[in-house]
């Protein structure tokens, strides 16, 4: 089932939703990001999507910040051919930005990505659930340009659709609203290599368990059609494989754009699955050459799966 291919009064139940979701309170230092990507990416800018741990939890002090930024075009973000052309074959490209706010330093990781490029990889017909999976969780909307406001909407309902179309044949037919939900983010997790606990798909449920039976509900009513659960199945098989390649492509790019990406990837690393990574002067000056070492050495060390 393509995007156009939803029913418009499903589309509008879930846009109904996830409205009400992007109007977030900014806290003071995410706007100081805000502002400073803005300085950065000038009048190309249309959007700035809020998510992740921060917006869930606050503490955007000590961790770093979820931001994605939406631009109208990449000639217009970018001066050079090279991460233009990046960003197109293989999105997002992603960023550590700082900005000072009361004496203190906030820090983000920041995607960049076309507008239009988000709306078309947050649609069913998109077959890796990198994007969908990502955006069918709560996001809040830290800048928007006028006029762009409801192609957002229409995405975020979009990818929310796109979860449910992937991961229901995954579940029995009677299933409740969290452990679908549960199910669903648990197989996404297992196409990246992700160093996220077992439990932490449930405890994303729990934290907004109304939102998600009030999903669910919109789009068990509409009786979308489904692939049979043996097919299913397959499609998941091949999406851990493909999404597993994907990340590792993605995160060797991203030790070319990402400044302290090492560094950052070793703290995420160990703060999510408890296994230390030390890196030496070779990591650092070659982030690309060492990643195939780490990463053997991490995976036996399960720090992912």
């Amino acid at each position: 089932m393509s995007a156009t291919e939803l029913p418009a009064e499903l589309v509008a139940g879930l846009r109904a939703v996830v409205a009400g979701e992007l109007d977030v309170a900014l806290p003071p230092a995410v706007a100081a990001l805000v502002q400073e990507l803005r300085q950065r990416w000038g009048d190309a800018v249309r959007a700035m999507l809020f998510y992740g741990s921060c917006l869930r939890q606050g503490g955007e002090l000590e961790g770093l910040v979820d931001l994605y930024v939406l631009v109208d075009s990449y000639r217009r973000a970018y001066r050079r051919r090279l991460p233009r052309l990046a960003n197109r074959l293989l999105p997002p490209n992603v960023y550590y930005v700082e900005a000072g706010w009361d004496g203190r330093r906030v820090r983000a990781k920041c995607a960049l990505l076309e507008l239009a490029q988000f709306e078309r990889l947050t649609a069913p017909v998109v077959f890796n659930p990198y994007f969908w999976a990502r955006f069918a969780q709560p996001t809040g909307l830290a800048f928007v340009a006028g006029g762009v406001r409801g192609r957002i909407e229409t995405a975020l309902a979009r990818a929310v659709a796109s979860l449910y179309l992937a991961a229901r044949p995954l579940s029995p037919a009677r299933v409740s609203a969290e452990e679908f939900w549960t199910r669903a983010f648990r197989a996404t997790y297992a196409t990246e290599l992700r160093p996220e606990r077992p439990e932490r798909a449930r405890e994303l449920v729990a934290r907004y368990p109304e939102r998600y039976r009030r999903l669910f509900a919109l789009l068990e009513a509409a009786r979308l059609p489904l692939m049979d659960r043996a097919r299913a199945e397959r499609a998941w098989q091949l999406r851990r494989l493909q999404g597993k390649l994907l990340s590792v492509l993605r995160l060797s790019k991203a030790a070319f754009t990402f400044a302290g990406g090492p560094d950052y990837l070793a703290w995420k690393i160990e703060r999510h699955s408890g296994v230390p990574v030390e890196l030496s002067p070779f990591h650092r000056r070659h982030p690309f050459l060492a990643a195939l070492q780490l990463g053997v050495r991490l995976y036996r060390a399960r720090a992912f799966r």
